[in-house]
């Protein structure tokens, strides 16, 4: 019986049958999406500081390149524009102190590298003439005063404030000196770039302190109080997974944003060190005065940094292959978790009086709550000893995690007594 053969074109889809475990994923609805996007947007308020940066920076540039697209303002400066264009490029930072610090030290290191650098390029011109003397003095001021101005800039107090100011006087210093063995009038020199400088200085100190200012100061102090509460959850989190009773779920499935959050406490010297110098040149805004007490905020935040080392030294417990077992974890947990809550409770506390600058409550309520933990600690020490002795390895366990509670619990006691003083510098209100 013979064949037939159908031909089926190639444009056309047949429709074959779905699987039957298969369901097809609905599609969100618009008004899910424009939720979800606000949602985003939120969450990157940072990155939307950053755009609007880019926008000030954007036309502090175009307000400066006027000088040489507006003939009557060419005529005025000339060439000389292009230093203003320079200037807002350089100094124009994304914090309002960090502009206003290397404005002020580009400022300061220009002037007195012009004056220094036209009474070296003036005196050797009136000793050494033009021949070879004053070609031999140039020479040996410049290296005086670089070499001075370097070992400035090593100087930890100095390179601190004022590195940028120091590198910019060695460079006004030797360009003016310099140019003075061939250009005949120097000082109208230095005088048309100081100006054209001061002109960049000024649209860059408008614009970044009255444009919608990012502060370092409202930066640092935000972040040292949500230091306070991550640490909070950082314990909270680990003491929850310490306690597990199925050992695999114990390794297998590790609180990595809670070590996450842990790690960048402990990496944010370096920042908070930044934010705290650009704090100090910041002008009085907000509840923030003159002399606010920035260096009591890098002590702070080193407490804090090594409350993070203890609070990630209990991953190391949850990571130890030699764990105990899960009838001694037990004997242990209602006081471990008593004590947990405790110090995340004042860490919260703490944190939320310092974010609403206010005095935290430490001796009538923090504190001696922090004394009562200490007995729940004292009779976990009692049962720790009921263990066997210091070689048996659950022993040893046990008592190393009971050490890093009493270890944390003498660190929140500190940071109580450091939040207090700062309150008490920075004027903070009562509760």
């Amino acid at each position: 019986m013979g064949s037939i053969v159908i031909s089926i074109p190639a444009d056309v889809e047949l429709a074959l049958p779905k699987n039957i475990g298969e369901k097809e994923e609905p599609k969100p609805s618009i008004f899910a999406t424009i939720v979800s996007n606000l949602r985003k947007l939120q969450k990157s308020q940072q990155d939307m500081r950053k755009l609007l940066h880019s926008v000030k920076v954007a036309t502090a540039l175009v307000l400066v390149s006027l000088l040489y697209l507006l003939d009557p303002l060419y005529e005025q400066v000339g060439d000389n524009a292009m230093w203003a264009i320079m200037t807002v490029v350089v100094i124009f930072e994304f914090y309002a102190g960090a502009t206003l610090s290397k404005g002020l030290n580009r400022g300061l290191g220009t002037i007195l590298g012009g004056v220094m650098g036209f009474s070296a390029a003036t005196f050797a011109q009136e000793v050494g003439g033009m021949g070879k003397g004053n070609a031999i003095i140039v020479g040996f001021s410049v290296f005086i005063f670089g070499g001075a101005a370097t070992y400035s800039r090593l100087i930890p107090r100095i390179k601190k404030r004022y590195d940028y100011g120091a590198m910019i006087f060695i460079l006004t210093f030797n360009l003016v000196v310099v140019s003075g063995l061939r250009a005949e009038n120097v000082l109208e020199l230095a005088r048309e770039r100081l100006s054209t400088i001061g002109m960049g200085f000024a649209v860059c100190i408008f614009i970044s302190l009255l444009v919608f200012p990012t502060w370092a100061s409202d930066e640092l102090h935000h972040s040292t109080a949500h230091k306070f509460q991550d640490l909070a959850d950082s314990i909270e989190g680990f003491l929850e997974s310490y306690f597990r009773l199925d050992t695999e779920n114990l390794k297998d499935d590790q609180p990595s944003a809670i070590s996450s959050s842990c790690k960048s406490v402990l990496h944010s010297k370096s920042k908070d060190e930044s934010l705290a110098n650009f704090a100090k040149w910041e002008p009085w805004h907000g509840k923030f005065g003159f002399f606010y007490p920035w260096n009591k905020y890098l002590q702070v935040g080193e407490l804090l940094r090594e409350l993070a080392t203890m609070v990630l030294s209990l991953k190391g417990s949850l990571q130890s292959p030699r764990q105990p077992s899960s009838s001694l974890r037990q004997s242990v947990k209602e006081p471990s978790e008593a004590v947990g809550l405790s110090l995340a409770w004042s860490l919260r506390e703490l944190g939320e009086s310092l974010m609403k600058m206010r005095r935290c409550p430490q001796e009538n309520v923090i504190l001696p709550k922090l004394k009562s933990m200490r007995l729940e600690l004292s009779s976990m020490v009692s049962q720790v000893s009921n263990f066997g002795p210091l070689e048996n390895v659950e022993g040893l366990a046990i008592a190393s995690f009971v050490f890093l509670l009493t270890e944390m619990l003498e660190k929140v006691e500190e940071l109580a007594k450091e939040v207090e003083e700062l309150g008490e510098l920075a004027g903070f209100h009562s509760k």
